[in-house]
């Protein structure tokens, strides 16, 4: 699993932008989603990751 950061840039005129990396799918979307709060997004720019699908965890016990 690759490394996770967020990136958010906030200019001189309060306009702001993040920036996702290491995040994958759904997962992209809900972080962005939870980063935006009731701001309005005025443009959004999907990476290649977003379009691939973020591994499932399973729960599986061995049995001896």
């Amino acid at each position: 699993m690759s490394p996770k950061s967020i990136t958010i840039v906030i200019d001189e005129n309060g306009e702001s932008s993040i920036d996702l990396e290491g995040f994958q799918g759904k997962g992209c979307a809900d972080v962005a989603k939870a980063l935006q709060g009731s701001d309005h997004v005025m443009r959004s720019e999907k990476k290649r990751e977003y379009h691939v699908e973020a591994p499932r965890s399973t729960n599986r016990t061995q049995q001896a």
